[in-house]
C-alpha cells in the first residue's frame, strides 16, 4: 500500500507488533522514497528485543522510538531523504 506524507512531511500507519519467529528479531519492513528519488528499503526494529543481540543484520540506528499514549503505543522514526 502506498502512503504519502502530509503537509508537514509526516506519515503514519496503524498496525500490530509483529509476532516472534525463529531466526529474526521483530521488525517492520519499510520503503521510503522522495518524489523522483530512488527507493530506500530498510527495516525498523524494537528496542530491548532479545533477538537484537544476535541479529546478523540488526542495526541499532534503526530502532523505533516507542511511547505509550492514551490510545495505545506510538512508534516514531525520522527518515531524512535527499
Amino acid at each position: 500500500m502506498d502512503q504519502f506524507i502530509d503537509a508537514d512531511g509526516k506519515w503514519w500507519f496503524e498496525t500490530i507488533v509483529p509476532g516472534l519467529y525463529p531466526g529474526r528479531t521483530r521488525h517492520y519492513h519499510v520503503k521510503v522514497q522522495r518524489p523522483g528519488g530512488t527507493v530506500l528499503t530498510t527495516q525498523l526494529y524494537f528496542a530491548n528485543e532479545p533477538g537484537n543481540e544476535r541479529g546478523r543484520i540488526f542495526n541499532a540506528a534503526l530502532v523505533l522510538d516507542i511511547r505509550a499514549t492514551s490510545d495505545g503505543k506510538f512508534g516514531r522514526y525520522d527518515f531524512i531523504v535527499a
